[in-house]
């Protein structure tokens, strides 16, 4: 069983719905969904399906022994009591081939409440055994980069850090502005306005491979005055 922390919309607001109509699957009831009638979008969205619609913050990891998950949502809780709810514009772009939601300006506020959980909640994480650390090698890594991965199990944090709400797989470039086009037009009415960054959520893998779940949802409650003060 594994737990990872990300940002997801909550359920009932337009985000969280466009979100996963396009994913095919709720994340919160395990529910599937019809998708848009874009030709081989089922196909092109698997992976990110099972992971369900959201931003990584702390990415996938086994509890470490003997810690309890009531123990590990009691810190998301005290994490969340201490950060304030702030507004970001996010686009339709692509890292890699792959689609996703991406800031627009800004990243700064969205890099440090990563870099937060990041840090916090790292004395929960159980460390990778070292066939994991092969397989996250087989991409090449910087030197910093796999020092991350040695240090927090995972190489893309801190500086290497980059916002995505996953909508594809990675996409050959005959298919690219094809996709882009249709999930700029899904997600072009709630993308005119700022996304309100409220809280954590937690998720849960109950298996190897199996759909991850959202949990428990932990919202920010410290007032903007007090975070700026």
């Amino acid at each position: 069983m594994r737990y990872a922390i990300y940002y997801a919309p909550m359920p009932g607001t337009a985000l969280h719905r466009l979100g996963s109509t396009w994913l095919g699957r709720d994340a919160h009831t395990g529910e599937a969904l019809v998708q848009p009638g874009v030709e081989g979008l089922q196909r092109l969205t698997g992976h990110p399906r099972r992971y369900g619609f959201h931003a990584t913050l702390k990415p996938p990891f086994a509890l470490r022994d003997g810690l309890a998950p009531e123990a590990l949502m009691r810190a998301c809780a005290a994490l969340s009591a201490d950060m304030a709810g702030f507004p970001v514009m996010l686009k339709v772009g692509h890292i890699d081939g792959f689609l996703a939601l991406i800031p627009d300006g800004d990243a700064s506020r969205l890099n440090g409440l990563a870099a937060r959980a990041v840090r916090d909640l790292d004395g929960f994480r159980k460390p990778p055994k070292e066939d994991e650390l092969a397989r996250r090698r087989k991409d090449p890594l910087t030197a910093r980069q796999d020092f991350y991965l040695q240090q927090w199990g995972y190489p893309y944090v801190f500086d290497d850090f980059r916002f995505h709400m996953t909508l594809t797989e990675r996409l050959d470039p005959g298919a690219l502005d094809r996709i882009m086009s249709a999930a700029q037009s899904h997600f072009s009415a709630e993308l005119a306005e700022p996304v309100m960054i409220g809280g954590l959520t937690l998720f849960q893998e109950p298996e190897p491979g199996a759909p991850f779940l959202a949990i428990r949802h932990f919202p920010f409650t410290r007032s903007t005055a007090e975070a700026a003060a």
